[in-house]
């Protein structure tokens, strides 16, 4: 009989030192209790959901190498996000060149139109953005989802702060673009 355990029933110091003495148990509970919230995270940065896999299985092997460092008293969920989304990032640098792009040629576009995003539905909005190019992905997800500021992507991407304001303008307009030629053109 297999009995499921969670990191709800159990105690989160105890799991993390039965994984920080590498108890496969640990690990497992560890692993599926975050296994789908942080495989939504590394689809929001993949192509497909084969990526996606690769990046939340090279994340959890740097969990489980580093969960000694994790200080008891924070957030366990933000911790284990953080090095998912850095595994993404890191992924994205080694898995692309990137492509800069002017500000010159990045504008707003405002319309009274209905919202397409509003009309759409999780799944629609992932594979919309799954079809991004990866500098627009990156740059959309770590301003929208993950709230950083443009400083701060330029630093983490090694673009400019220029690039990363025209980037995210792009990315916007080329998922309105995608959302409405794929669900709402006759």
């Amino acid at each position: 009989m297999n009995i499921a355990l969670t990191v709800e029933h159990n105690n989160e110091r105890d799991i993390i030192a039965a994984c920080v003495r590498k108890e496969r148990w640990a690990q497992k509970v560890l692993y599926e209790e975050y296994y789908s919230k942080m495989m939504g995270v590394c689809l929001r940065y993949s192509n497909d959901q084969e990526d996606a896999l690769d990046i939340l299985h090279e994340g959890f092997i740097k969990i489980f190498r580093n969960i000694g460092k994790y200080r008891a008293g924070t957030s366990l969920s933000a911790w284990i996000r953080r090095i998912m989304v850095n595994t993404a990032i890191d992924y994205y640098r080694k898995s692309i060149r990137r492509r800069t792009e002017d500000l010159e040629h990045a504008f707003d576009v405002s319309s009274n139109e209905v919202d397409a995003v509003s009309q759409c539905s999780e799944k629609e909005i992932l594979a919309a953005v799954q079809e991004l190019t990866p500098a627009y992905r990156a740059v959309f997800n770590l301003y929208i989802i993950e709230g950083y500021s443009h400083k701060e992507i330029a630093a983490i991407l090694d673009i400019t702060e220029s690039t990363s304001r025209s980037n995210l303008v792009k990315a916007r307009l080329k998922l309105k673009d995608i959302l409405r030629s794929k669900y709402y053109e006759t």
